[in-house]
C-alpha cells in the first residue's frame, strides 16, 4: 500500500511521517501530482497559517488536485482547515470540500487562553472513521482556529464551545487534534484510516 503525504509550506509533517514509520508504514512526502493521484491513500497534514498555506497550494495546482482525489484523504490540524470553505485566518477561501468557515477562537477570561493547547477529551464519535472507544478519549489540540460543528461533523470537542474535533464527507476525512500525537488513540485512528 502506497500512503503518500502532502508536501507544502507547512510544519510538522515529519511528525506524522515519524508516526507512520513507527506503525510500520514507509509514506512518501511529495507534492507530485502524480505520485498523489496513484496513492492508495493520502495525508493532509500540518502546521502554519492558512492564507500563505493557501497561496502555496493554489501556485502549485494542488488546491484543485486535492479535490479531486478520489482515495480516502485524511486532513490534519491545518490540513483540515484548509479543506473547508473559508478561513478567518488570512480571510482566505480555502478548498471547500466541507460547507463550513473557520472561525478564531474568542475568549474574554483568563481560564480558556487561545490557542487552545493540550490534552481534550472527543465525544460523539461516529464509528464509520473513528474506532468507538475513541469516544471520550484524550486526543491532543493546538490552534486558534476551529471549525464549528456542521453537517459534516464526526467527532467534537470543546474549548470556550464546542467545535469540529472531526469531519467526513465521501472519501475526505479530517481530525483537528493531533493524530500522530495523540498516542495509542491517534495510532488506533491511523490504523482505522489505513484499513478503508
Amino acid at each position: 500500500m502506497q500512503v503518500a503525504i502532502v508536501k507544502y509550506n507547512a510544519g510538522n509533517i515529519y511528525s506524522v511521517d515519524c508516526a507512520l514509520r513507527r506503525m510500520g508504514v514507509t509514506p512518501v512526502l511529495t507534492d507530485d501530482k502524480e505520485t498523489l493521484m496513484s496513492a492508495d491513500k493520502v495525508i493532509f497534514p500540518g502546521v502554519g497559517e492558512a492564507a500563505s498555506a493557501m497561496t502555496y497550494l493554489r501556485a502549485h495546482g494542488l488546491d484543485r488536485l486535492i479535490k479531486e482525489l478520489q482515495q480516502p484523504v485524511l486532513g490534519i490540524c491545518i490540513g483540515m482547515q484548509l479543506m473547508c470553505r473559508h478561513s478567518e485566518e488570512g480571510d482566505v477561501d480555502c478548498l471547500g470540500i466541507f460547507d463550513v468557515d473557520v472561525k478564531r477562537f474568542r475568549s474574554d477570561s483568563p481560564d480558556c487562553k487561545v490557542p487552545h493547547m493540550g490534552w481534550n477529551t472527543v465525544t460523539d464519535v461516529d464509528t464509520g472513521m473513528f474506532p468507538p472507544e475513541l469516544e471520550g478519549q484524550y486526543v491532543y489540540f493546538v490552534h486558534s482556529y476551529y471549525a464549528p460543528v456542521c453537517d459534516c461533523t464526526t467527532a467534537t470537542a470543546e474549548y470556550i464551545h464546542p467545535f469540529s474535533a472531526a469531519l467526513h464527507r465521501d472519501n475526505f476525512y479530517a481530525a483537528q487534534f493531533h493524530i500522530e500525537k495523540s498516542g495509542s488513540a491517534g495510532e488506533a485512528i491511523f490504523r482505522r484510516f489505513l484499513d478503508l
